[in-house]
């Protein structure tokens, strides 16, 4: 049985689709304005914080391990991408300037920035025999209490509605929690 629309829906419905093509809209002009291909702003963010991790990644990342360590990564990159996104659309924290317009967060962070330290830091600590729930906490640390508030001084990121660093911090280390569990379910699976 096919369920139809009443009218009140499908008015509301529209009415949230049309505000989305004006969003859009307002954010193309935005992005070419302040974050287009012309602004120091793009380049910071395509050259330092996209391109850079990748290079050092692909460099310095332990081919034994690189499924693993992609796996993991990409577990990490899933997961903030999701976050980040809903943050950013509820008003909790923006980024005045983005790689690539339309999309919600900063597809710099999620997509290489971060995902990398964190891939980084886990291969660390599995080729010397470290603790990684300590490491990825410190890591942590410095990406909510060092690095996002070196963003926010120069306006790459702003927080809104009380958010705190400190929020941040459980973010990152719910994620990292998060995503070390799937990895670890994987290769429980990958075992039997």
């Amino acid at each position: 049985m096919e369920k139809v629309m009443d009218q009140d829906q499908l008015k509301l419905y529209e009415k949230i689709e049309s505000l989305k093509e004006q969003v859009s809209q307002i954010e193309m002009e935005y992005w070419t304005l302040y974050s287009g291909f012309d602004t120091f702003e793009f380049w910071v963010l395509l050259l330092l914080w996209f391109i850079a991790p990748l290079i050092i990644l692909y460099f310095f990342i332990d081919r034994r391990n690189m499924f693993l360590l992609g796996f993991y990564g990409f577990n990490i990159h899933v997961w903030f991408g999701y976050l980040d996104t809903a943050g950013d659309r509820i008003g909790l924290w923006g980024y005045p300037y983005e790689l690539v317009p339309f999309l919600s967060g900063n597809i710099s962070l999620e997509a290489t920035l971060v995902p990398v330290a964190f891939m980084l830091v886990y291969q660390w600590t599995l080729n010397h025999h470290k603790n990684f729930y300590l490491y990825s906490f410190m890591l942590s640390l410095i990406l909510a209490f060092l690095f996002k508030p070196i963003i926010s001084a120069h306006h790459f990121f702003e927080l809104y509605k009380g958010i705190t660093y400190f929020h941040l911090l459980l973010s990152y280390c719910l994620i990292f929690l998060f995503s070390k569990f799937i990895t670890n379910v994987f290769l429980k699976m990958q075992r039997k």
